[in-house]
């Protein structure tokens, strides 16, 4: 899953980017108010964080443009603000949630947890394709019923996979969907990621479920055998 941080205290972003990285969310962060609302206007998020006091524009003012526009992003809002007036304006500004600072980093997961789960209807909570079983918001995949263990990175990847079945995956649409803005499209560690889950997939199904055409990009399918 895909999460936008829009937090312009340097330490506080990072803080939160690195966590939710090892919780297995792609994270991109933006900090101030103008470059939020770019980021949710051209990617496709599954939560956004998003702190009220920014530069430029503040949170109150990016909820209501992406609001306005028709986004249903589920927001979860960041503030030392917490004074009822301040809560109401959030929540008016079409906010789904309220999270005062400072807080413990697993409420903001299970907070975080609760808005996808109960966001849009089109983002399932489950996927699968063949033996292949993902739990999404308890980052659990089994293969056959047995569970397969997963570095975030390889979850994040698989996730993708899952979600288009049987279609070619380019390298870069990897790099654009499960990397973050500020990856170095130059390095070898998409390829180093793939190949690792493509073995533990062999190994946990039986099968090579995750296809190479060669020079195009992957697949995730059954039967047939690796063109590359």
């Amino acid at each position: 899953m895909r999460v936008l941080v829009v937090e312009d205290e340097r330490k506080v972003a990072s803080f939160i980017k690195q966590g939710l990285e090892e919780e297995g969310y792609a994270v991109d962060v933006a900090a101030d108010g103008d470059e939020g609302a770019t980021l949710a206007h051209v990617n496709d998020y599954d939560a956004i964080l998003l702190d009220v006091i920014l530069p430029k524009k503040n949170g109150f003012q990016v909820a209501m443009e992406l609001r306005r526009e028709g986004r249903a992003t589920p927001i979860l809002m960041m503030t030392s603000r917490d004074a009822p007036e301040d809560v109401v304006r959030g929540l008016d500004a079409g906010a789904d949630d309220y999270l005062s600072k400072p807080f413990p980093f697993e409420v903001l997961v299970a907070r975080l947890r609760a808005l996808i789960r109960r966001g849009s209807s089109a983002r399932l909570e489950a996927l699968g394709f063949g033996p292949i079983a993902m739990d999404r918001l308890q980052h659990r995949v089994t293969a056959h019923g047995k569970p397969l263990d997963l570095t975030p990175k390889e979850f994040q990847l698989l996730e993708y996979f899952l979600m288009h079945p049987e279609e070619v995956v380019r390298r870069t649409t990897l790099l654009e969907k499960v990397w973050d803005m500020h990856f170095d499209p130059e390095s070898n560690v998409v390829d180093v990621h793939v190949g690792n889950l493509r073995r533990k997939l062999r190994r946990a199904a039986g099968e090579d479920l995750l296809q190479t055409i060669r020079g195009v990009g992957l697949i995730l399918r059954q039967g047939g055998h690796d063109a590359g």
